[in-house]
């Protein structure tokens, strides 16, 4: 069981997945600290310094209450760190794709040399099939 653990856990999917985890999870401090430090703030000016996750609605005597404010703030931090993951992937995805196209060039330079290639040897073999006819 012991070996067979071992082949599970050093596959490279296993341990590719554990590197992506602590990098998201390094981004995601990036991202929590973009949202509270430097986009709340901003929001909160725009709409006259509400700062949303102090918003609370009274629920008895005593009582905290509900939350609300801090519910409206997990999900502007929700779509912020989106769409900060979707930029991200957008970039890496165009980076690749201009690498990709680099490499169907050289790829086509590769084809094209080998058909002009192909095509000299055609011609050689015509030429020399005529002369053995004469």
């Amino acid at each position: 069981m012991w070996e067979e653990f071992k082949k599970f856990a050093l596959k490279g999917n296993v341990l590719d997945l554990a590197v992506g985890v602590v990098i998201g999870g390094a981004f995601g401090k990036i991202v929590t600290s973009l949202v509270n430090d430097i986009i709340m703030p901003i929001f909160g000016l725009l709409f006259g310094g509400v700062d949303f996750s102090t918003l609370t609605y009274p629920a008895g005597a005593g009582e905290e209450g509900l939350k609300y404010g801090a519910f409206i703030q997990s999900v502007v931090d929700f779509f912020i760190i989106a769409f900060s993951i979707f930029l991200f992937i957008r970039l890496i995805n165009r980076f690749k794709r201009k690498k990709e196209v680099v490499e169907e060039q050289k790829e086509e330079i590769k084809s094209d040399a080998k058909e002009e290639l192909l095509t000299e040897i055609r011609d050689l073999l015509k030429a020399q099939a005529k002369a053995d006819e004469r």
